[in-house]
């Protein structure tokens, strides 16, 4: 509605109205008291146009005087109170335009619109950790993600434009190596502590137990993002598979040279719920159809993959359904880094809503480990089953390994 036309209107058939008793027009209390029984109208739809109401009831209630001079004051009210609205619809406006200003979502990206939501794991979930507990309510501004994760494609025209080399492609640090390792490992031979990273055994004859993960694990000298399984191995025809062999710091630069970021832990776990607040899985709660959805260890861990899910290492993106968010692989194929520092307690310091959350300050206990989400083609229910939306998991920042990568956002404000 046109505010200002509207008053106009009414105005104008009230000083219009001939007189029944006296022919002054501007004085006749007739005309004065006829305009007062519009003022409930007129005041109506002023506040409907949300302006400063002190001015209205100056006018209401200067209006009602018989006084030819409070009459004029009330006329000179009113057109300031036009004045008022007036500027007020041109700033609405021009903030309506500012929100609805279309967004250049660049290609390969989704738009995850601000909400508040659930983060951590769901009373029903058999499977929930204790750092993943208690569930606690955040709010997010919107904000961009990658629709998959970042593909050897992608890295491959970062490392062309910017001759990066990767942590995995560098000399070893023997001290930051045996964070990684079981504890008792001793130090092999420097000419073994040559640039490499861990890979996942292709085979496995007889398991222990699941404590010791070096039955399954290996440094694999040579290992990096663009020799996965060792420099035998190459990446030629995988050029849409996610790109693994990343540490953090490799995710971070990446990120700058993109003018992007790491998803905080509350916006990766936001998109990968999409809207299913007491859901499980990005799916639903159905752990029976995981390998229709995710591409995760399917058999007994580590040595029985049936390959139920199609696939017994990693998948190109896009090989399963997306979320509700158009996102895939949210669950499995390889962890995912996000920016938050990793403290098992911090869910415990949550108890009123958190306002686009960073995460913690500083590492725990001075762990200098970062959140790592979403599993990967390694989990499995009898291991882990990091599969499921709440699961968070710690990591050194140096660690890499052939199912780990990442995927980046943009904030939108």
């Amino acid at each position: 509605m046109n505010y200002s036309i509207e008053i106009i209107n009414k105005m104008s058939r009230v000083f219009d109205k001939k007189p029944t008793k006296k022919p002054n027009i501007i004085n006749s209390p007739e005309r004065v008291n006829l305009l007062g029984k519009h003022v409930d109208y007129i005041v109506g739809t002023l506040q409907s146009a949300t302006f400063n109401k002190e001015i209205y009831l100056i006018f209401k209630r200067n209006i009602r005087t018989h006084s030819i001079f409070r009459v004029f004051i009330a006329k000179a009210l009113l057109c300031l109170l036009l004045s008022t609205i007036s500027c007020h619809k041109k700033n609405n406006s021009a903030k309506n335009n500012s929100t609805n200003k279309k967004i250049d979502i660049p290609d390969g990206m989704v738009l995850i619109q601000k909400g508040i939501f659930y983060q951590g794991a769901i009373p029903d979930d058999s499977f929930a950790m204790q750092d993943e507990q208690p569930r606690h309510q955040v709010f997010l501004d919107s904000f961009l993600i990658d629709a998959t994760e970042v593909t050897n494609a992608q890295f491959a025209k970062f490392i062309e434009e910017t001759s990066y080399i990767t942590v995995a492609e560098r000399p070893v640090d023997w001290k930051e190596l045996k964070r990684q390792l079981p504890n008792g490992t001793q130090k092999p031979p420097d000419s073994l502590l040559l640039p490499g990273s861990l890979v996942f055994k292709e085979s496995i004859d007889k398991v222990i137990d699941l404590v010791n993960y070096s039955q399954w694990w290996e440094w694999r000298t040579g290992a990096n993002w663009k020799h996965p399984k060792g420099p035998d191995s190459d990446i030629i025809g995988k050029e849409q598979y996610p790109v693994t062999h990343i540490a953090y710091e490799d995710a971070l630069a990446y990120c700058r040279w993109a003018q992007r970021e790491l998803p905080t832990e509350a916006q990766w776990e936001y998109a990968a719920r999409a809207g299913l607040d007491n859901a499980i899985f990005t799916w639903g709660i159905d752990a029976e159809i995981i390998h229709k959805y995710a591409n995760t260890f399917t058999g007994i861990f580590p040595n029985q993959n049936t390959e139920k899910d199609g696939f017994k290492n990693l998948a190109p993106v896009k090989s399963y359904p997306p979320n509700k968010n158009k996102l895939y692989d949210m669950s499995g194929n390889v962890w995912e880094w996000v920016s938050d520092w990793y403290d098992p307690m911090y869910y415990n310091k949550k108890n009123t809503i958190s306002y686009n959350p960073q995460g913690p300050s500083e590492p725990s206990n001075n762990n200098t480990q970062k959140v790592i989400k979403g599993g990967s083609f390694l989990c499995n229910a009898n291991y882990c089953a990091s599969y499921r939306i709440s699961a968070r998991m710690p990591s050194t920042l140096d660690s890499s390994s052939d199912h780990k990568g990442f995927r980046t956002v943009i904030n939108l404000k």
